[in-house]
């Protein structure tokens, strides 16, 4: 027995240490010396307390090929992923349940759009040089270096990464914005198969002033089966991957007539979907003439959010419509041809093979009509049904969003700045700029397509009529945009803007609410705005938007809660102000009663598919406020029953519903409904989508303040209690141009992607807490937070 149970022990330890050795090879080295080949001269890469690497080299081509170096370090196997992911290549590591993901990207046409960008691209400028460096920096750690845990796991083998996944990653972004393709179908539905009447509750009007101050194609059954299939592959293919994707933001910018220094303050939280690891990467470039503290994403070479001491940027979704879903009328006798501008027209067919794991590669036919890909292709068989085009702004614009983004992080002007969002084509942008000067400004980036008058762009438009055309692009000019504006501030929060021109601007805009909290804070000329000030600007957790909603129900729910305990917590929604503190039972009722609310009016029309649909679009935030006050609404009778349900019945039937599902989740004592039990934030690694490595990999879950469209945008989908948070601040930024080296900034998880490293999610619990660490820009501060130095050398020649 004794001898036995040594012998365990001994192999107890064996194990460990094998374990501990096999993790100890897959972590970043951050000190000593490295040979790079290609290098001009030494790099000197200081990483401080966070992992924040700060690189110094003595020309611009060393510095791109030693972020890519260092990036590569932490991040390898989200380039990877992600580049699978934009190329309909995930199916080859992941099998078979990612094959209809990789049939819809495939559909999508990045990969051919990313090798037509590339053959384009000016070889000769310094953007390109730029981004040659850095995929050379990320390719020679890939070919040194043992490979990343999740590649053994997953049986990845290794290969260069190109400017083409770089490109089709560009496209990815573009992808992950456009909404038309979970919103579109949903709407299309409702006016042919519901009615009209049903349209009304969707905030579907342009309004010119902006929020702070056609002939239906036929589709059958099949069709709609199919159509619906899409929208909800196109939210699965973003959401079940543990990947970021970009869902809103928060910016803004004040005068320095308007701050405590009297210099420009600069905020700035992009709101992404979370994962671990989070989506930006922090580093500091610095080489004569240039330095850059800059949020990068994987594979992209150029900052998406920079700053130095001269100036800085932060960006927000337009959430401007730039794909529309157009139903292509077949000829009955060639099944390969449309009707296109008066006549026949054959249909491109191409295919391709998709590798799988564990079988055999699988073949995909695609077609392509005058007006862009047939994506529903992409499910099955098309046999029989209406092919549906896609035509996306991001295939059409030439688009020089590299060279863009290149120019941004050296725009230290007004016209510099404006110059670079101009290139900014797809996906649409808003760039929220200042500098240490005293300007500020504001340009909504991307190419406006022309539609003809009269086309309502969130229906399937019909391809046998000239409304699904399009007659170019708008000029730039033509955008919304501000500079120095005399109110001094300028506010981003992805609701619909004012155009110049007075001419609508079609997309699925987010609702008004958030921009307009933000709009009454700021608009208030007795603040002068301070970092301390901003912080609780940034993390507010309360919207006029439960309340809104509440407003015209609470005397329904007063005639139809007869319990006494119940009818006090109706009163207490009705003295909510529609803050999300941790502590709150109103917010948990609220929100339960929401899902709830949405249920009994919705689901008995658009059946389990769809509705699943609508609750994954921002119409639905429109579209219960203006149910709740539409006493007549179509909606409130259920369909399920003999009689007709009125707005009373149906309100009862969802308190009833909310209160029975609070009870069996949360228990019985309403005291103990609190927010933060109910309203929680894990971080998603791509592999701890499968248990149990989400025990290892994902990171939390924490107590989440916050909500839906509150500043501190930490959001869950409409749906039944408990609330795990899908996306909030990706980074929260505050930057005051009279001391920018003092800036504060915080990494939802951690620097590092790599399992095990100190720095995998060192912030995860100060993020949630709402607190924020100084990024360093001064060498003094950089040097006394040096925590280890790494020194990349040119490689010597071979004897």
């Amino acid at each position: 027995m004794k001898r036995s149970l040594t012998a365990l022990a001994l192999l107890i330890v064996v194990l460990a240490v094998g374990a501990g050795g096999y993790f100890y090879s897959k972590q970043p080295s951050r000190q000593g010396m490295v040979e790079l080949q290609h290098l001009q001269g030494s790099v000197t890469v200081r990483y401080d307390e966070r992992g924040i690497p700060h690189i110094r080299a003595d020309n611009e081509t060393d510095l791109y090929r030693a972020l890519g170096y260092v990036h590569a370090q932490d991040r390898l196997f989200q380039m990877e992923v992600l580049r699978r992911l934009a190329r309909g290549e995930l199916a080859e590591v992941l099998g078979p349940k990612l094959l209809d993901t990789d049939k819809l990207m495939r559909s999508l046409r990045i990969r051919e759009r990313a090798e037509t960008y590339f053959a384009n691209l000016d070889k000769q400028s310094a953007s390109f040089i730029a981004m040659q460096a850095y995929l050379d920096g990320i390719n020679q750690y890939q070919d040194s270096h043992a490979k990343p845990v999740e590649f053994d796991v997953l049986g990845i083998p290794k290969r260069p990464f190109t400017a083409q996944d770089t490109i089709s990653i560009a496209g990815y972004m573009a992808y992950s914005f456009a909404a038309a393709f979970r919103t579109e179908p949903l709407l299309t539905f409702v006016r042919d198969q519901l009615g009209p009447e049903y349209l009304n509750i969707f905030d579907l009007d342009w309004q010119p002033k902006g929020v702070l101050n056609g002939t239906a194609p036929t589709l059958a059954s099949v069709d709609w089966k199919d159509l619906n299939a899409l929208a909800r592959l196109s939210e699965q293919a973003l959401a079940d991957n543990g990947l970021p994707q970009f869902e809103g933001s928060n910016a803004w910018v004040v005068a320095g007539s308007r701050t405590q220094s009297s210099k420009p303050l600069l905020a700035g939280d992009p709101h992404i979907r979370f994962s671990a690891p989070s989506v930006w990467y922090e580093a500091q470039l610095s080489a004569p003439g240039f330095e850059l503290y800059g949020h990068y994403q994987a594979l992209m070479p150029f900052a998406s959010l920079g700053m130095n001491r001269d100036f800085g940027w932060s960006i927000t979704m337009f959430q401007n419509d730039d794909l529309d879903l157009i139903a292509e009328k077949v000829n009955p006798d060639n099944p390969n041809q449309v009707w296109y501008r008066g006549k026949w027209v054959d249909m491109v067919t191409s295919e391709q093979k998709i590798a799988v794991k564990g079988q055999e590669p699988v073949t995909l036919v695609l077609r392509q009509s005058p007006h862009g890909p047939i994506v529903n292709d992409a499910l099955s068989n098309s046999v029989g049904k209406t092919p549906i085009a896609m035509w996306w702004a991001f295939l059409e614009s030439q688009n020089p969003i590299l060279e863009g983004f290149y120019q941004l992080n050296r725009a230290d002007t007004l016209a510099k700045a404006r110059g670079a969002a101009a290139k900014i084509q797809a996906p649409g942008l808003n760039v929220v700029w200042a500098n240490a000067k005293g300007d500020i400004g504001w340009w909504a980036a991307a190419q406006l397509p022309k539609r003809p008058a009269g086309v309502r762009p969130w229906f399937i438009l019909d391809g046998s009529t000239a409304e699904a055309d399009k007659d170019g692009f708008y000029p730039f000019s033509a955008n919304p945009q501000e500079e120095n504006p005399t109110r001094g501030y300028i506010v981003s929060a992805n609701f619909q803007p004012a155009s110049p021109t007075g001419m609508e601007i079609p997309g699925y805009y987010n609702l008004a609410d958030r921009g307009q909290q933000l709009n009454r804070q700021l608009s208030d000329k007795a603040v002068k705005w301070d970092l301390e000030n901003s912080q609780k600007l940034q993390l507010g957790t309360t919207t006029a938007y439960g309340p809104r909603l509440l407003a015209p129900l609470l005397p329904v729910l007063r005639e139809v809660v007869s319990d006494p305990a119940e009818l006090k917590l109706v009163e207490q929604l009705a003295q909510w102000k529609g803050d999300y503190p941790l502590d709150s039972t109103s917010a948990t009722v609220f929100n339960q009663f929401l899902f709830n609310l949405a249920d009994a009016t919705m689901h008995d029309e658009l059946g389990n598919d769809f509705f699943e649909t609508l609750l994954s679009t921002r119409v639905i935030d429109a579209a219960l406020p203006r149910l709740a006050a539409s006493a007549d609404s179509p909606w409130w009778d259920n369909r399920d029953t003999l009689g007709k349900e009125t707005r009373a019945d149906t309100v009862k039937a969802a308190w009833q519903a909310s209160i029975a599902h609070l009870k069996t989740t949360l228990g019985a004592d309403f005291t103990q409904w609190q927010w933060g039990k109910a309203h929680t934030l894990t971080h998603g690694h791509p592999l701890g989508q499968q248990k149990p490595l989400d025990l290892v990999f994902n990171v939390g879950p924490f107590a989440a303040p916050g909500s839906h469209e509150v500043p501190n945008n930490l959001s869950a989908k409409i749906g039944p209690a408990p609330w795990p948070v899908t996306y909030g601040p990706s980074t929260r930024r505050l930057i005051d141009f009279a001391d920018p080296t003092h800036s504060l900034t915080v990494n939802p998880v951690g620097q590092s992607g790599v399992l095990f490293d100190s720095h995998y999610d060192d912030q995860a619990e100060a993020y949630i807490e709402g607190m924020y660490f100084q990024a360093h820009l001064n060498d003094e501060e950089v040097a006394a937070n040096t925590r280890s130095t790494l020194k990349l050398l040119p490689a010597r020649a071979a004897p």
